[in-house]
């Protein structure tokens, strides 16, 4: 544990790549397998379940602190972490633990879900009691479910590369499905993920595959798509890229090996159990295929796709009713060919890897029921045009067609793994978002090293109703504005504060600010009746007063927009 928390305050104290890099080559290094084991689930992006909730833990530890409940909330207020402030507030340590990761999550953290408040209460004390500041922030995050790192996964391949001695990509294969909960981290896997790089014949991601019977059904890495900000011109000739619509869903893909079939998102989360209509376009799949592509919500026959809010219940209901289904159906894009009769086909170029897919999609559809089949796999048309002008003049026609841009791809690019350029391009040509002024109404206090300013707002609009005109809130966003205007709209906040809610305060209504969104669609959840999607500040709008900011008929405008 001492070990493991060493690390995670090193990675958190430093911006540096190459100081990161180091810091997990050494733990690596020298961390006993099981340990190793789960410290590379929880950089890789494994999320520990809840052990204790929020409320008791609090209650825990500003007992054990002997502090006032104000004063406990003052200090969270001002350090704007939980995990952070339990570790201020406790009093020093009795005693030094030994223990290593393995132990504490196993023996200790796991155990402590569905203990009774008295039992947690004893425990909990216990275990702060052994360890030092360190020790008892990473602890506390830990059983708290709020544990986040600062590292990128694809430094974690790196560190592990490192240690193994074998190429990142092999590393990278290996880890698909590692954060997945259904198999927990031990020495025996964390041994396989490091294994020597195979000799003779087979090929790397052969070699990762038949590692153990039980990841015969993981995906491959996905190949991720870079943000084209620069005139498409440069990418030399139109003749040299495929052109497809940019849907918005969940980036999957469907592995269909030994007769079973597995969905995987893009998080590595094993989705199968959510959509049963894609495991039943699976099953009719032959053995030893795998497609990449998006799920949609798509009725059936219908010629375009529905909002990604009718695909959301998918994932969010604990249970898939009738009615769930019936609302949110769903279907699979499939716009790449991985694996076809369980030969690896990502070091092919993506034409030949296309035709193949274009191959099979025509197979399906003349051996089962026509619409059946093309209800089940949809392969997006690729967009035609003459030249880069006339594309993005096709491009412009995005929000009509429901789409947010176009995907650009190499045609003789491979299937590489994550961002990288090294086996080709693929670009995310994206429209600009949506854009509409807002007044700041409600101010909150961000969290780390913005846990003193107050830099998560919430937006209003302006409605009008028998000739009252008021302010709605619509949406919230913390991203956009530089450090500098964020010190100073929280100057602004501080001075102009009306009321407090608990960590929240209400503001004299005084600045506009441009607000972008990807998506919108109605809401009767919402007070304006509008729900918008990755809300965030474009810019602060100091040459606007709040009577010129926008009106709620000017945001349910857009849905408007996108139904004609």
């Amino acid at each position: 544990m001492k070990r493991f928390a060493t690390l995670y305050a090193a990675l958190d104290a430093t911006t540096s790549t190459r100081d990161k890099l180091d810091a997990l080559i050494s733990y690596f290094r020298a961390a006993p397998p099981e340990d190793a084991a789960w410290a590379s689930y929880f950089l890789a992006g494994g999320k520990p379940r809840q052990s204790v909730p929020t409320r008791l833990l609090t209650d825990i530890a500003r007992t054990r602190a002997g502090l006032p409940e104000w004063l406990f909330e003052e200090s969270y207020q001002a350090v704007g972490d939980l995990a952070e402030t339990i570790a201020h507030v406790l009093p020093p340590a009795e005693r030094t633990s030994e223990l290593g990761l393995t132990q504490w999550i196993e023996e200790r953290i796991l155990t402590l879900r569905g203990a009774s408040p008295e039992t947690l209460r004893e425990r909990l004390v216990a275990y702060w009691d052994e360890l030092d500041w360190s020790g008892r922030f990473l602890l506390t995050k830990l059983i708290g479910g709020g544990f986040r790192v600062g590292v990128a996964r694809q430094l974690v391949v790196r560190a592990l590369a490192d240690v193994a001695g074998v190429d990142h990509k092999l590393i990278a294969q290996r880890m698909v499905g590692w954060t997945d909960s259904s198999q927990p981290p031990d020495a025996a896997r964390y041994l396989r993920l490091i294994a020597p790089a195979p000799t003779g014949d087979a090929s790397d991601a052969d070699a990762a595959r038949v590692l153990h019977e039980s990841e015969r059904g993981l995906p491959y890495p996905f190949f991720l798509a870079h943000p084209l900000q620069t005139d498409p011109a440069a990418l030399g000739e139109p003749s040299s890229w495929f052109a497809e619509w940019k849907w918005d869903g969940i980036r999957a893909q469907v592995v269909k090996r030994d007769g079973r079939v597995w969905v995987w998102s893009r998080g590595e989360d094993l989705i199968t159990d959510r959509f049963p209509e894609v495991v039943a376009l699976g099953e009719a799949l032959p053995d030893g295929t795998v497609l990449d592509g998006e799920i949609l919500a798509w009725e059936p026959g219908a010629l375009a796709p529905l909002p990604f809010a009718r695909l959301q219940p998918r994932i969010t209901r604990k249970s898939l009713t009738k009615r769930v289904l019936a609302e949110s159906p769903a279907a699979l894009l499939a716009y790449d060919l991985l694996e076809a009769d369980g030969d690896d086909l990502r070091m092919r170029p993506l034409a030949e890897r296309r035709a193949r897919l274009d191959a099979l999609a025509a197979n399906l559809a003349s051996n089962l029921a026509g619409t059946l089949a093309k209800d089940l796999l949809r392969v997006p048309p690729l967009v035609e045009a003459g030249d880069w002008t006339a594309l993005a003049a096709l491009r412009d026609e995005s929000r009509a067609r429901g789409v947010e841009g176009l995907m650009l791809k190499e045609r003789m690019s491979m299937y590489g793994v994550g961002r990288t350029k090294a086996a080709g391009t693929w670009w995310k040509w994206k429209i600009d978002p949506y854009a509409i002024d807002a007044v700041l109404i409600y101010a909150q206090r961000g969290h780390g090293r913005r846990a003193s300013l107050y830099t998560d707002f919430t937006f209003a609009v302006w409605d009008e109703a028998d000739g009252v005109r008021t302010l709605v809130p619509f949406a919230k966003a913390y991203s956009g504005l530089t450090d500098e205007e964020m010190r100073h709209v929280d100057a602004i906040v501080r001075r102009t504060t009306i009321e407090k809610f608990g960590p929240v305060r209400s503001v004299t209504p005084t600045l506009v600010f441009e607000i972008g969104f990807e998506g919108i669609q109605a809401s009767p959840r919402h007070k304006s009746g509008v729900a918008v999607r990755f809300p965030r500040m474009l810019r602060w709008r100091t040459d606007k007063h709040i009577d010129d900011a926008d009106a709620l008929t000017t945001l349910k405008g857009f849905i408007d927009e996108r139904a004609r």
